[in-house]
């Protein structure tokens, strides 16, 4: 399968590691994670579309939504990719949430991408995230077609509003399109499944109910959203047998975004016999991500690690 050359804002080749700009919480966190190893160096993200994107405001740089690779050298590889989508209440994009996750699985065979989605505060509102990740799963599935990976071992992960939009995903996923004349032969990736093989909810924002966080709902539905928008969006409502197997991990401390988020999404998957993986810990605030020297966050990485090996996303 063939791609057009226009996706890419710039180039990337797999070369010896160079040292990575973090952003300083990234930074701090280094102290509780391993030595990333070797995989790639990256000079360019992608673009999601050709010319400007389905609804785009502008062409402003946050009208833009790309991926970043972080990219596994050919001996490292694992065969397994995952899509992260960084947290941020629909208006930010955290660093650590996005290149701090990725380095990791790029240190573990695992090939990654960073979404950089279209934001609330930038005047965007649902269902524009939730159409820039599926188109990013898309991608990613042809990408591993085209370089050699499983189309089959497609993850994704989010934390906090990316968890909810990650959720979203998972529970309103579009699949594969048959190839025919109906298809645009310029852009086959409209053929792939946006369903993603699991899910990684990160203390997610799941309801938009009783337990939600205010600005996440404002920034992805606006101020007085109708009440059926908010009940579809509400994705503890919205899983069926079909929607992807889900690793889940929260703090009981959890201020922001309470921990019964990440309950009713369980008990919703247990319901419709999906299979999941919820991790409760005690301690923690919220959008440790793996945490820092100061913030130590709770042993879910490796949680995560043996999820992936008991779903044989890891082999």
């Amino acid at each position: 399968m063939k791609f057009p050359r226009p996706y890419l804002l710039g180039v990337f080749i797999l070369a010896p590691a160079l040292p990575l700009v973090a952003a300083e919480s990234t930074k701090k966190a280094e102290a509780t994670r391993p030595a990333i190893v070797p995989y790639a160096q990256i000079l360019g993200p992608i673009r999601l579309y050709t010319g400007d994107a389905p609804g785009a405001l502008g062409q402003r740089p946050q009208d833009i939504p790309t991926l970043t690779p972080f990219l596994v050298a050919p001996e490292k590889r694992t065969g397994a990719t995952m899509l992260i989508l960084p947290g941020g209440g629909y208006g930010g994009l955290a660093e650590h949430e996005g290149t701090g996750y990725a380095e990791w699985f790029a240190a573990r065979g695992i090939t990654a991408y960073v979404l950089k989605y279209r934001l609330g505060s930038n005047g965007y509102r649902h269902p524009t995230m939730l159409n820039d990740a599926a188109r990013a799963l898309r991608m990613l599935r042809a990408f591993a077609k085209r370089d050699g990976l499983d189309p089959a071992r497609i993850g994704v992960i989010g934390s906090s509003a990316g968890g909810h939009l990650a959720a979203t995903l998972v529970t309103h996923f579009d699949p594969a399109r048959p190839e025919g004349p109906s298809l645009d032969p310029a852009d086959p990736i409209d053929a792939e499944s946006s369903r993603p093989d699991l899910g990684v909810l990160c203390y997610p924002v799941i309801s938009f109910v009783e337990f939600t966080h205010t600005g996440s709902r404002k920034n992805l539905l606006g101020e007085n959203p109708p009440a059926r928008l908010v009940q579809n969006l509400s994705n503890e409502t919205q899983v069926t047998p079909a929607t992807s197997p889900c690793f889940l991990w929260h703090t009981s401390e959890d201020k922001s975004v309470p921990v019964e988020n990440s309950l009713l999404f369980a008990s919703a998957l247990r319901k419709a016999g999906v299979p999941c993986s919820l991790h409760i810990y005690e301690k923690g605030a919220h959008g440790l991500g793996f945490g820092s020297a100061t913030k130590p966050a709770p042993p879910w990485a490796d949680q995560l690690l043996y999820w992936f090996k008991e779903r044989k996303f890891l082999l």
